[in-house]
């Protein structure tokens, strides 16, 4: 039986493959850190986007779309295009070589741009101005 995806199931598994993308490439073209308090684990590539995972949280993300097969909304991604997104992936960018990224401090990895703040952490395509901002209490995506 074949699965049929919507325009927008289609558009958010492009996205994640394109995150996905950067976390097998080779270790140079991506970069694993988290927040001090180890709740938030994200991966950054030049050209792919940002991935955040969270541990613990206060919020729900919104239903799961039918066209997602594994773990919904247990973080957010950026790409190249469009605003920040939920993620559909059945794996995590924990991991434990992740270089601690200190409040206050920032990373940045071609267009992307993320900083590590005590309110949570907030990830940007800095052409389009689109990304996301995740913490314990809240996912904002913009």
């Amino acid at each position: 039986m074949r699965a049929k995806l919507g325009k927008s199931s289609l558009t958010l598994l492009i996205a994640a493959c394109a995150v996905l993308a950067a976390i097998a490439s080779p270790a140079a073209a991506a970069t694993f850190f988290e927040s001090p308090s180890g709740n938030i684990g994200c991966v950054i590539g030049k050209g792919s986007g940002v991935r955040c995972d969270i541990r613990e949280r206060d919020w729900s993300p919104p239903p799961k779309p039918a066209g997602c097969p594994v773990d919904w909304g247990n973080g957010l991604t950026v790409a190249k295009r469009g605003r920040g997104k939920f993620t559909c992936a059945g794996d995590t960018v924990f991991t434990t070589t992740a270089r601690q990224l200190a409040y206050g401090d920032a990373i940045r990895r071609g267009r992307f741009r993320c900083v590590s703040r005590m309110s949570g952490m907030r990830c940007a395509n800095r052409r389009n101005g689109h990304g996301f901002k995740l913490s314990r209490e809240r996912a904002d995506r913009f």
